[in-house]
């Protein structure tokens, strides 16, 4: 099975003020990823290819970054999670910026169960929660904050931390 995911966000600012927002990633400033209700991002060796890290269950490795432009991580678990995910920043015109992230595997062995019943539904919310921690740290505030589903707050009481 294959899946492929995109969540993007339109942002009243130019490209290199979102694309400094993916250099923070897996550091102590970070300001992208929604380290506060969910498993905070860990790397090695920072965002350098063939550093190892992940978030909770999720592992994988830098493969492509170019600073305040793109960064591409390919999965090494759970078992079945086989290919990639990565931040991409798009310039729209001098003021206005589309800031995607973009998942994209073949879905194998046991993620045929894992990817649908919980993984997708924590990935969607978590990128969601990621675009609104962006849209507030450039803007100041969230035009239409995200809401976590029914299901997915049945799956965070049901999952230890």
């Amino acid at each position: 099975m294959s899946a492929f995911n995109v969540h993007e966000r339109l942002l009243p600012v130019r490209a290199s003020e979102v694309g400094a927002l993916i250099d923070t990633l897996a550091t102590p400033g970070d300001r992208l990823w929604p380290g506060d209700d969910w498993p905070r991002m860990t790397l090695d060796k920072g965002l350098t290819p063939g550093s190892k890290g992940g978030h909770g269950p999720v592992r994988y490795t830098v493969t492509s970054y170019v600073p305040r432009e793109w960064v591409r991580f390919t999965f090494s678990g759970p078992r079945g999670f086989d290919g990639f995910h990565e931040y991409t920043v798009h310039a729209v015109d001098e003021g206005r910026t589309v800031l995607r992230h973009t998942l994209a595997m073949n879905v194998r062995g046991p993620a045929l169960l894992t990817w649908p019943l919980a993984y997708r539904a924590f990935h969607d919310a978590l990128l969601e929660d990621s675009l609104d921690r962006a849209e507030s740290a450039l803007t100041g505030t969230v035009a239409r904050p995200a809401r976590w589903s029914p299901y997915v707050r049945l799956l965070r009481r049901l999952t230890p931390d």
